[in-house]
């Protein structure tokens, strides 16, 4: 029977080991894996290295490190565990792969580069789990969503369902302007608001809810009217904006203003049983007005208050738009740049368009002018910020 050190020594036989100052020489050729415990990472880890502690190697490492080619360098604390780990990683068809001799230990007693990594709390740890589980998200994922900050454009139809969900994901920081109070109508689509509410500020309503619900989100609030004079200080420092808006004078605006600062929009709208949404990124795809260049005329772009809107429609629209904020800021998969998302809810059907940017277009065309941000109420009839 073997022991543990014949069990060693036979993973090492098949591995290769190398001092801490070779890797340290080519950190920019190293992947470096972490294979220690939470707590000993917690207290300080190499530049970059990739955590995936050694119990949970065999079924996590393929969705951390797709690369199988990649070299990589796996240490923990003085050079076992990372010798087993090693050997499973060969197993498990990784063609380049060394073992830090000595460890995290041996590295910081060379004077070698070293920090403390910003992790999630065990309190975010647990409310997390679902998405940290997630290898596209994991625990520097929900780090990049704690440090986010979202801008909702109306904490109306669609600002409440993207605001729960955003505040739900650990959005660190959500704005919020919106110049109402709520009313009882509001209920029948506005989940941000309850009846004991009605009355209160919005702005106020929507806040008292979303920290409610997750003590990690700080929500600032804008009771106040988006203007040209106004909306570049407001979205200055935002990574997303999310229009919930609904009406083409603030539509135009926040297009404008978002080009100037260059801050992503994700886009929602709704009409009677239909949505639709769309991400505007500027300057990779179209923006706004490469899609509609004009308004249409104003008796026939009624707003929900004249024409109505199923209850639920906005909840779908606006977790679209939830689901299109998280991916920009994890950069993941394929948002909906170039693309708009239609959806009927009497037929339960979704359908994509392509939308290319205009070379012609006034405001990010190859040959647009400067931007100047400026009101357009002129274009038709103001509605209310939030549907």
């Amino acid at each position: 029977m073997s022991s543990p050190r014949d069990l060693l020594n036979a993973a090492k036989a098949e591995i290769r080991e190398v001092d801490p100052h070779e890797v340290a020489d080519r950190l920019d050729h190293y992947t470096l894996l972490d294979v220690r415990e939470p707590d000993e990472f917690e207290q300080g880890a190499l530049p970059g290295a990739i955590h995936v502690p050694r119990g949970q190697l065999e079924f996590s490492v393929e969705g951390r490190l797709g690369d199988k080619a990649a070299p990589i360098a796996v240490y923990c604390a003085g050079g076992t565990r990372s010798a087993f780990a090693a050997k499973t990683l060969q197993d498990l068809g990784y063609l380049d792969v060394v073992s830090v001799i000595g460890g995290f230990n041996k590295w910081k007693d060379e004077g070698l580069a070293w920090s403390t990594p910003r992790v999630v709390t065990p309190d975010q740890r647990n409310r997390y789990q679902r998405h940290i589980l997630l290898p596209e998200v994991g625990e520097k994922g929900q780090m990049k969503l704690l440090d986010a900050k979202v801008l909702l454009l109306g904490a109306g139809g669609l600002g409440s369902p993207a605001a729960i969900y955003l505040a739900a994901a650990g959005v660190g920081t959500i704005g919020i302007i919106d110049m109402d109070v709520v009313d009882s109508s509001n209920l029948q689509r506005q989940i941000l608001h309850t009846l004991d509410r009605v009355g209160m500020r919005k702005v106020d309503s929507a806040k008292a809810a979303l920290t409610a619900m997750n003590p990690d989100v700080q929500v600032v609030t804008y009771d106040t009217r988006l203007s040209a004079d106004n909306i570049l200080d407001i979205i200055d420092g935002y990574d997303v904006i999310v229009d919930g808006t609904d009406n083409f004078p603030t539509r135009y605006l926040v297009n404008d203003a978002s080009l100037v600062k260059r801050i992503p929009v994700v886009h929602g709208s709704i009409f009677r049983f239909e949505g639709q949404a769309t991400v505007f990124f500027p300057y990779v795809g179209p923006c706004y007005r490469c899609m509609i260049p004009e308004p249409p005329p104003a008796e026939l772009a009624p707003s929900c208050a004249e024409a109505g809107v199923l209850g639920v429609l906005p909840g779908i629209i606006g977790s679209i738009q939830a689901v299109e904020t998280i991916k920009l800021i994890l950069n993941l998969g394929e948002p909906l740049v170039g693309r708009l998302l239609t959806y009927d809810s009497l037929d339960e059907s979704f359908r994509t368009f392509k939308v290319r940017r205009d070379p012609a277009c006034p405001a990010c065309g190859e040959n647009a002018g400067p931007l100047v941000i400026a009101e357009y109420d002129d274009l038709c009839m103001p509605h209310p910020v939030g549907v």
